[in-house]
Parts: structure tokens; sequence; C-alpha cells
């Protein structure tokens, strides 16, 4: 499964702010990967997509609707990205959200 995370840098953390985390898992660093930047896909990039909308209302759930459209949950973050969310907190009651049909040339379009 392609994840927004496939082509983060790999990252060594020995910073100060870590110590109480390294010290309760006896680690001298922690690895993780570094968070990409969010780019939003250009008006020629959208229009290349098919998409639906849908408007959201209380108690929508992001990986519902990628379950409903993408057939996995693991994938509310390309709806949550193709809007310009970090996270659906953000997504007000109301507000229509474009979800992009497909999937594989959205991802592309997202470099993912």
């Amino acid at each position: 499964m392609p994840s927004r995370y496939n082509k983060a840098r790999i990252l060594t953390n020995n910073s100060d702010y870590y110590e109480p985390i390294r010290k309760s898992r006896g680690s001298k660093s922690i690895v993780h990967q570094a968070t990409r930047p969010m780019v939003n896909p250009t008006v020629a990039q959208r229009a290349s997509i098919r998409t639906t909308y849908h408007t959201w209302k209380y108690g929508d759930r992001l990986y519902v609707l990628a379950n409903n459209y993408y057939g996995d949950s693991r994938y509310w973050w390309v709806i949550a990205w193709w809007n310009g969310y970090n996270m659906e907190s953000q997504i007000k009651t109301g507000k229509v959200l474009a979800i992009p049909l497909n999937l594989e040339e959205t991802l592309r379009i997202l470099d993912v």
C-alpha cells in the first residue's frame, strides 16, 4: 500500500526534547520518518482527475469516506490532503469536500 511517508527522510533524533522517551525505551536515539511538506495539487492536476463531492456533516469521518470510495479506510489522508487539510478536526460542518475518484492517478499527482 502506498503511504504518504514512502519518500520521507529517515531521521535519527537524540535531542534533549525526547530524552524522557529515550530513557523509557532504553535508547540513545529515536529513529523516525520526517514529515513531508504538504503540497496541494495544481488547478490543472485537479482538473485532470474526476471527482465527486461530499458535504461534511456532523459525525462524518474521513476513514469512512475513504472506505466508501476506495475500499480501504487507510486512504483517509488522500481526501484530507486533496482538500488541503492536515486532519479532520479542521473540517467545518457544511464544507464541501472534493473526493478524487482515481486513487492511483491521485497518488501519482501527490507524489506518493
